[in-house]
């Protein structure tokens, strides 16, 4: 586990955009879940309520510490920021805030240096979608590449592993929807690309 990633301060702040029905919310608490079970003592999860609709944009929070958290505000300056729709970039102002050293986690078949995106952070890419479609995670014929996208943060950080999203998988999901959850992170990890600028760890 890499919890160089905290830098200085106790709390990694988490920041999630995706569009309403692509699960941002979900994975944030998921990934709190996965968090705790890699001995992090702090964890907490929370959605940004509005106008929620399909396809509108929305965010979720995950915090992240090895000392309890009390906090449970909107996040503005963010550690890391995880784009489910490449799209928000540019909609949502997805970067806003994001701090000097962090990471931008984006879902697109594009390498990190082709988004044409500047900033003191590293950025990670990943094709989820390509990976949720591969192994059939489709519903209602949108690709669910909320979970997939574990994989990219598992990848990128190293403060969570493969396994232990597995474990949470198994423990919120029936078998057989745990394993194709699974299979999609574990396909998108492997299908990360990181592009490290300044402090980016």
């Amino acid at each position: 586990m890499n919890v160089n990633v905290l830098h200085d301060s106790r709390i990694c702040e988490i920041r999630w955009h995706g569009r309403g029905g692509q699960g941002a919310i979900t994975s944030a608490q998921l990934l709190a879940d996965t968090a705790y079970n890699e001995s992090f003592l702090g964890v907490t999860a929370s959605p940004t309520f509005g106008a929620e609709r399909r396809g509108a944009p929305i965010t979720a929070s995950t915090r992240l510490s090895l000392k309890p958290v009390r906090i449970f505000s909107q996040i503005e300056v963010p550690d890391i920021v995880i784009v489910l729709d490449s799209t928000l970039l540019a909609t949502a102002n997805a970067t806003q805030g994001l701090k000097p050293g962090g990471w931008l986690i984006v879902n697109t078949s594009e390498n990190p240096d082709q988004l044409g995106i500047s900033g003191d952070f590293s950025i990670a890419t990943a094709d989820a979608t390509f990976a949720a479609q591969k192994v059939g995670l489709v519903v209602s014929g949108f690709a669910m590449v909320n979970t997939a996208m574990l994989g990219a943060f598992a990848r990128t950080t190293e403060m969570i592993s493969l396994e232990s999203i597995k474990n949470t998988f198994m423990r919120k999901f029936s078998a057989q929807a745990a394993q194709k959850n699974y299979e999609a992170a574990s396909l998108t990890f492997e299908l990360t690309h990181l592009l490290r600028r300044g402090n980016g760890n």
